[in-house]
């Protein structure tokens, strides 16, 4: 990864296997909004930044280099080298025309409470209604930071915040787990920083100790907050591909970034023409 402190910015240089587009709407994140210029403006960590790519170089809007080396190089995995592991995905016919089709999504690395408030926000809902609702809990609960800006309120900032309180944000059912899930955070009954340490099938236990909480909000959580590429959430259209493409499991390429082979697949699977015509 080559880059450049240019006035204010950060270039970023002879990037690969990197589609920010493709990474910020694939389904993995709700907080990014693409502005009329075709740039993209997001939040993170209260720290705000406008992105524009061209071809294989990514400006970094307002940013300073300390910001760009503690949280853009790792939300966005730059030092990752998916160029070799999108190769591996050449030996399965499935995965190998998903990649062709949208190549260049990554994992992104988000905070592990926003991945959690975020995917429990998710179920049973559709992407715009997600992205109101988690909109919505920014600017009631967190702390502004631009103009038209909010950070993700922390569960600490919520400790004190009820279900009841949160019926503004017309979440519906979601509100009374992430009450569950705050408190249970709060009073330390549940530590993200314990998660992030245990073998994987002890962190989905862990996580599921929260009320809402099921196989797949657990799933979500590990692939998208802790990184934890071998994480496979399933949903209804990963079923789909799962009973039409892999009866008898992923193959063996996979092993060990399901995770990545599962955000292809799902991306490509929900924009196939069959999706949209069930979605008009």
């Amino acid at each position: 990864m080559k880059y450049e402190v240019l006035n204010n910015s950060v270039i970023v240089r002879d990037v690969r296997c990197l589609n920010v587009e493709l990474c910020l709407f694939c389904g993995q994140a709700f907080r990014w909004k693409k502005n009329e210029d075709g740039s993209f403006h997001g939040v993170v960590d209260g720290k705000i930044t406008d992105i524009v790519q061209k071809e294989n170089e990514i400006i970094f809007l307002n940013t300073s280099k300390e910001d760009f080396l503690s949280l853009w190089k790792d939300y966005f995995d730059l030092e990752s080298d998916y160029e070799s592991t999108v190769k591996r995905f050449d030996e399965d016919k499935n995965i190998s025309a998903a990649v062709k089709e949208y190549y260049g999504i990554r994992i992104l690395h988000q905070r592990p409470w926003e991945a959690l408030c975020s995917f429990i926000i998710s179920q049973n809902n559709n992407i715009p209604r997600i992205t109101g609702i988690i909109d919505r809990l920014c600017e009631s609960f967190g702390e502004r930071v631009g103009e038209n800006d909010y950070s993700f309120p922390s569960y600490e900032r919520m400790k004190n915040v009820t279900a009841e309180d949160m019926a503004p944000l017309r979440a519906g059912f979601r509100s009374k787990y992430i009450d569950d899930a705050v408190s249970k955070l709060c009073s330390g009954e549940i530590s993200l920083e314990k998660i992030k340490e245990m073998p994987i099938s002890e962190a989905r236990t862990e996580l599921m100790k929260i009320k809402g909480v099921g196989a797949k909000v657990a799933e979500c959580t590990l692939l998208y907050g802790f990184g934890r590429k071998e994480a496979f959430p399933i949903d209804v259209w990963v079923k789909k591909i799962m009973s039409e493409m892999y009866p008898h499991g992923l193959p063996e390429c996979t092993k060990d970034v399901e995770g990545i082979a599962q955000q292809y697949l799902f991306h490509w699977r929900r924009n196939s023409p069959e999706f949209k015509n069930k979605e008009k």
